[in-house]
């Protein structure tokens, strides 16, 4: 679990068909690298959100590490179309007790967008995303939460569909993750709030299938939600 809040930048290198190699970048706070926020306890088996895909510690190196990513990993996610020393957006996980500062982000990559334009406003930057896959889409809701490339952002905007939304990206948040370095057209790692999945889940399940389930659990509908409180 993670909470979409970057901790550095790394870059991404390719080894054979499914292993990855990552390394950490110095903080632009001029941070030494022995006390790098990713390196500084990393061990083996820990989980590392690599630009929104969770991977598995395998192997550490002086000033990275090495993972492997499974053939759905690589097709659903950019992690396997990415150029060599690619800038990717690094978090490791959520330890107990820890603050949550952006929201419940799990690593699982739900489909691929792409980056259209952006300009400056104000004190932000706009910043817009289109999503092809309406499998993806349907889960984008104004004013909700979203992962684009493991940062946790909040939609400003989209269509009815989903099929494309915008952002507004504070400076910070802008200068210190791979925001700034996106291309038009360039991919990215899109997940959605998984509370939204569920919702859905139990909202498209019939009666008849709750009843098998469980006799004693009350129908989940809109009505429901109304009546409790959550409309």
């Amino acid at each position: 679990m993670f909470t979409g809040l970057i901790q550095s930048l790394g870059t991404l290198e390719t080894l054979g068909e499914t292993q990855l190699k990552v390394t950490c970048l110095n903080s632009s706070q001029g941070a030494s690298q022995t006390a790098h926020p990713i390196l500084t306890d990393m061990a083996l088996g820990d989980s590392i959100a690599v630009d929104g895909v969770c991977l598995t510690v395998e192997s550490k190196l002086p000033q990275g590490f090495i993972a492997s990513a499974s053939p759905e990993t690589l097709q659903r996610s950019t992690l396997g179309k990415l150029s060599p020393h690619t800038v990717v957006n690094l978090e490791s996980s959520l330890r107990v007790g820890s603050k949550i500062g952006g929201h419940f982000v799990t690593g699982h990559v739900d489909g691929i967008g792409y980056f259209e334009s952006s300009h400056a406003a104000d004190n932000a930057w706009d910043m817009r995303f289109t999503v092809p896959d309406a499998h993806t889409a349907r889960y984008i809701v104004p004013k909700g939460s979203i992962a684009v490339n493991g940062i946790s952002l909040t939609v400003a905007d989209c269509s009815q569909r989903g099929d494309w939304f915008s952002i507004a990206v504070i400076p910070v948040t802008y200068g210190e993750t791979s925001l700034s370095s996106l291309c038009p057209g360039q991919g990215v790692n899109l997940e959605a709030d998984i509370l939204g999945k569920y919702v859905e889940k139990f909202l498209r399940t019939s009666p008849a299938e709750h009843a098998k389930s469980d006799s004693a659990t009350p129908d989940l509908s809109l009505n429901f939600l109304a009546e409790h409180g959550y409309l």
